[in-house]
């Protein structure tokens, strides 16, 4: 499992988070599990809600070691987990202190924290202290922290989180915006979330005080899913009934090996929404292919969608596209081969991100705003720059 995740995402591991990653048994924390699964490429499932719905799991190793790279933890540093699930994470993290650190991790669900705390004293960590609580209000008793990780997509970036969070000290967090998730590095100053690394990943949402739902909308029985954020709408019998309309389909003549971060160009855009449809839902409704085995993202109408498509070009590359159905089809479709070709036009897979009061004013120009409850997410490309209030820079 380790020597799998060298060059994980094209970046190297380091050194400490592999030697952790080969030390720490992964199978202690999922009892039951086949080892095959257990040291897998993929995330494991723990505990479901009534409906079958997951709502805990082991995630995949390769994201634990990315976001333990993030992290950047060190021999003695005091570190609060959001989120403990099955206490293998916590493991990695009380290896990488040593001795002298202190791990917290605190878990909504009271069962799955006894759980957890039973896993990590069998493996030999019952130093870890391990809370039950709700993640959105931190632990302040352990505080301040070196570091905090957060191991579920996490809507917004709690007050607490940047109380409890010591000088110079590092947030990594799966962020959510406007339907993309990334796991981001996070430095604070002068009340001012900034990104210094991120990585594309896919976690559950967070529960408790800052739950925002994300929404899965079946049209029918095509096997197609349509979801959204919380604040959403999409009306399933509308686009269902789009798919009798026939598609329309349109290249851009844009020629790429991966896709890098075109979907914030596209989530800038108002309606974004991600279109599931794996091969069975592909053929058993009859749509054109979308550009991914999962799906791809899309834009939303009342009752028309546009998605991602992409077909073979040079040697290595595929030429991207983009496909819709419904009466505002044409204008989607134009709309979606306009945002891919600005972002082709720019050039600019490394973006930042940044988390702003509300009270700070909007940055002109920005690839992405996204206000939430009391805080606006800002998405900037290579060479934009967001300036702070006038009142910050006499803190």
């Amino acid at each position: 499992m380790a020597g799998r995740l060298r060059g994980w995402g094209g970046e190297a591991i380091p050194s400490p988070v592999e030697a952790a990653m080969r030390s720490v048994p992964r199978e202690a924390f999922l009892p039951g599990t086949p080892l095959a699964d257990a040291y897998g490429s993929g995330p494991v499932v723990t505990h479901r809600d009534q409906h079958g719905v997951a709502t805990s799991s082991a995630s995949a190793p390769g994201i634990v070691a990315a976001m333990l790279a993030q992290l950047d933890v060190q021999p003695g540093h005091r570190i609060l987990e959001i989120g403990a699930g099955t206490g293998y994470n916590a493991a990695l993290l009380a290896h990488l202190t040593g001795p002298a650190g202190r791990i917290t991790t605190v878990e909504l669900d009271p069962g799955i924290a006894a759980e957890a705390a039973r896993a990590l004293a069998a493996a030999g960590y019952g130093h870890v202290s391990v809370i039950a609580g709700d993640g959105e209000h931190g632990h302040a008793p352990d505080a301040p922290y070196d570091r905090i990780i957060v191991t579920a997509g996490a809507w917004e970036l709690p007050a607490a989180w940047a109380g409890q969070l010591a000088p110079g000290g590092l947030l990594v967090v799966p962020l959510r915006m406007r339907g993309l998730t990334r796991s981001i590095a996070f430095e604070y100053q002068a009340g001012t979330w900034r990104s210094r690394s991120m990585h594309e990943c896919g976690f559950m949402p967070i529960r408790g005080a800052g739950a925002v739902a994300e929404h899965n909308i079946p049209l029918g029985d095509t096997g197609i899913t349509i979801r959204i954020d919380e604040a959403q709408h999409a009306d399933a019998d509308a686009l269902r009934h789009a798919l009798s309309t026939g598609p329309t389909q349109a290249w851009t003549g844009i020629e790429v090996t991966v896709t890098g971060e075109l979907d914030f160009w596209i989530a800038g855009t108002s309606g974004f929404f991600r279109l599931l449809a794996g091969d069975s839902a592909v053929e058993r409704s009859g749509i054109i292919p979308p550009a991914f085995n999962w799906g791809a993202m899309g834009l939303l109408a009342d009752d028309s969608f546009a998605y991602l498509t992409r077909r073979p070009g040079r040697p290595g590359c595929s030429e991207l596209g983009a496909c819709g159905y419904g009466p505002e089809r044409e204008q989607l479709v134009s709309t979606y081969t306009d945002r891919i070709r600005s972002f082709s036009r720019a050039q600019a897979d490394s973006l930042r991100v940044e988390v702003h009061p509300l009270t700070y004013p909007p940055v002109p120009g920005a690839l992405m705003q996204i206000e939430k409850r009391s805080s606006r997410v800002i998405v900037l490309t290579q060479g934009q720059v967001s300036q702070e209030a006038p009142d910050l820079l006499a803190i």
